[in-house]
């Protein structure tokens, strides 16, 4: 008998307030360990500040969100990884001086180490060959790979992806994308924000529909593409798959 899977993230009545813009609106959710759940919605929805703050870029108002059953906050540094949008490297830096500065300064590995690792997935994103160059010499599909490394090279336990490919070049889209579905196939905890629908049906354990800060559905991919139940989710999955 298989034994119960843990529950890596659990948000319970989560409100978050802008001013007087509720962004984020009484949010439930469960994710457990090993899991691969995609965060979809039309803009302004709620989908980035949710994943915002699972590991603090966010505060939020009102309930709790806990981290395999520790509060977010009191979490081990490095326990969840991010990749963002626009790549977020240091310019002035080699890509191999990038994923080494964190391990060194808060995991507190020498330099022999913090390298040692960074190698070690650079190779695994397929990149090592370009470990000293700085960012602007890179394309942009590189970059985000070499973000993807960077965020591995502290051993995260969960992977949060903010739109890692929408502001890529097309042809530059499936490199960070197969990335991504190689580290799902090995198990990692992942929540990925994405408009992404065809790796969504690929990856997914659930796919979570956004609109106006809340959660209006939650289904495996083949359900909420086939058959939603909500109007809402229905208008939206209508818009994005006709493009």
């Amino acid at each position: 008998m298989q034994k119960p899977k843990n529950t890596a993230i659990a948000f319970q009545h989560v409100d978050k307030w802008f001013g007087n813009f509720q962004a984020l609106n009484k949010i439930n959710l469960s994710v457990t360990e090993g899991e691969i759940v995609i965060i979809c919605g039309p803009s302004g929805s709620g989908k980035s500040t949710l994943i915002r703050c699972i590991n603090g870029l966010e505060s939020y108002d009102d309930g709790q969100i806990k981290v395999f059953d520790t509060l977010h906050m009191e979490q081990p540094k490095g326990t969840v990884g991010m990749v963002f949008q626009h790549f977020n490297l240091f310019p002035h830096m080699t890509v191999l001086d990038n994923l080494t500065l964190a391990p060194m300064r808060t995991l507190n590995l020498s330099k022999q180490e913090a390298t040692a690792r960074a190698i070690h997935f650079l190779n695994r994103v397929k990149i090592a060959d370009q470990q000293h160059k700085y960012p602007i010499q890179l394309s942009g599909g590189q970059q985000q790979r070499v973000a993807i490394a960077r965020s591995l090279c502290m051993k995260p336990k969960i992977m949060l992806f903010d739109e890692p490919t929408s502001a890529l070049d097309p042809e530059m889209i499936n490199e960070v994308l197969d990335v991504m579905t190689e580290l799902a196939q090995e198990g990692m905890t992942m929540i990925c924000v994405t408009h992404e629908m065809g790796f969504a049906r690929k990856v997914a354990n659930r796919v979570v529909f956004m609109d106006q800060g809340e959660i209006v559905e939650v289904a495996p991919p083949e359900t909420l593409f086939s058959a939603p139940k909500m109007a809402r989710t229905q208008l939206f999955l209508n818009q994005i798959l006709a493009h």
